[in-house]
């Protein structure tokens, strides 16, 4: 017999991927470069040229069991050592090899995090507008995802609301900065009130409640906007990064789990996810990508191109009427739609060749969003696509 609850979700596939898939097919009809295709967050911008080198290097190697052979399952411990000692000069914390696990992207490392701080019928929260897939990553280890409503006036935390939905059972706090979709970035003060909170439930309630930071947009951060490092905030804190963003490595799927070392049980946390492993057979990431990206672990590729691109959509779309709070990072924006249902108002804008998602899987209704990760002349030239949608709704 099959599984039925998987068969189900057969019937509730990504809007997001739909959408794409619509403009594959529309960009066959009238050429690609006609379809304004703001769906998928794909970055657009070249690897860093070092670690194409690396690669390149790496694939003549003369010793092709090292480079393509089986990772330990905890990953390469000089890949790891070398994350370690990145993240200790960057933010201050002193990571050592023990507190890092090599993950497949950003994903495999939420897989893990909630499977090592939860059990079965555990509540994990998380904030709205959040990433869709968050539901199932977590529904689906047995915990259950409570979402906070979201703070419209600037997409930062509605603590009035998080306090209200703390209980004895929250396990972990899951959260997004910079976030997808809205671009927002928590500030100091918004990262400080919610570590003061955390500690002061994990008192009352007896147990540790861990924040998991899902960050693989860290690097993507706007002129004149701070970026607080979560985990100096909050000692039991678990940080899950990618470098899909930061390097343009979407489909090479490396990322890691760096446990903070003041959390008690941080070294502990690192085994069992090397057990978890064994469970979900989301282990191993290939070796090859591990020993590459640990020669560019200080770098990115030249994101700049997402500010300007944000920065010609914010001054447009506002200027033709729309409600847009201003991204702080990433390369979403997540304006208000001219209609209460945002569905709709997305279904209107294929009209104009516009593919826009609609907030409502991001949890938080009448919004959609942009994902501005294309060519810049390609963002200039969808500014009349726009234009023509909102003089719709005059």
């Amino acid at each position: 017999m099959i599984a039925g609850e998987y068969k189900q979700m057969l019937g509730q596939k990504s809007v997001i991927r739909e959408i794409a898939e619509y403009g594959a097919v529309r960009a066959k009809e009238i050429g690609s470069e006609n379809v304004f295709d703001y769906s998928l967050g794909n970055p657009s911008v070249p690897v860093p040229q070092a670690f194409t080198d690396k690669l390149v290097e790496l694939a003549q190697s003369p010793n092709p069991a090292a480079v393509h052979g089986y990772s330990p399952s905890l990953g390469i411990d000089s890949v790891r050592e070398k994350i370690a000692a990145s993240l200790e000069r960057r933010f201050g914390i002193a990571y050592r090899r023990e507190h890092i696990f090599m993950t497949t992207g950003a994903a495999g490392a939420i897989a893990h995090a909630l499977r090592a701080v939860t059990v079965p019928g555990d509540e994990v929260l998380t904030f709205a507008p959040h990433f869709p897939e968050y539901v199932p990553y977590v529904n689906k280890t047995g915990a259950v995802l409570r979402v906070v409503p979201a703070d419209t006036e600037n997409f930062q935390i509605n603590f009035s609301e998080f306090k209200k939905m703390l209980t004895a059972k929250t396990s972990a706090v899951l959260i997004n900065t910079p976030n997808n979709p809205s671009g927002a970035v928590y500030s100091e003060d918004t990262i400080r009130k919610l570590a003061e909170i955390l500690q002061e439930k994990e008192r009352e309630f007896g147990h540790e409640i861990y924040l998991i930071s899902d960050e693989p947009y860290r690097e993507i951060v706007f002129q004149g906007v701070n970026a607080p490092y979560v985990a100096k905030y909050h000692p039991n804190s678990i940080t899950c990064y990618s470098f899909s963003k930061s390097l343009s490595l979407p489909g090479e799927r490396i990322g890691y789990i760096a446990v903070n070392p003041a959390c008690p049980d941080a070294e502990l946390i690192v085994n069992m996810c090397g057990q978890i492993s064994r469970g979900i057979g989301h282990n191993c990431p290939p070796s090859i990508i591990q020993l590459a990206v640990a020669e560019v672990v200080d770098m990115t590729a030249d994101l700049s191109v997402y500010e300007t691109n944000m920065n010609i959509l914010y001054d447009a779309l506002t200027d033709m009427g729309f409600s847009v709070v201003k991204p702080g990072g990433t390369f979403y924006m997540f304006p208000k739609a001219l209609e209460k249902d945002a569905v709709a108002f997305c279904k209107k804008a294929l009209d104009y060749d516009l593919l826009l998602v609609p907030s409502d899987t991001f949890g938080c209704p009448g919004y959609f969003r942009i994902a501005y990760c294309i060519p810049t002349e390609k963002v200039q030239r969808s500014l009349e696509a726009f234009r023509k949608l909102a003089d719709a709704y005059k």
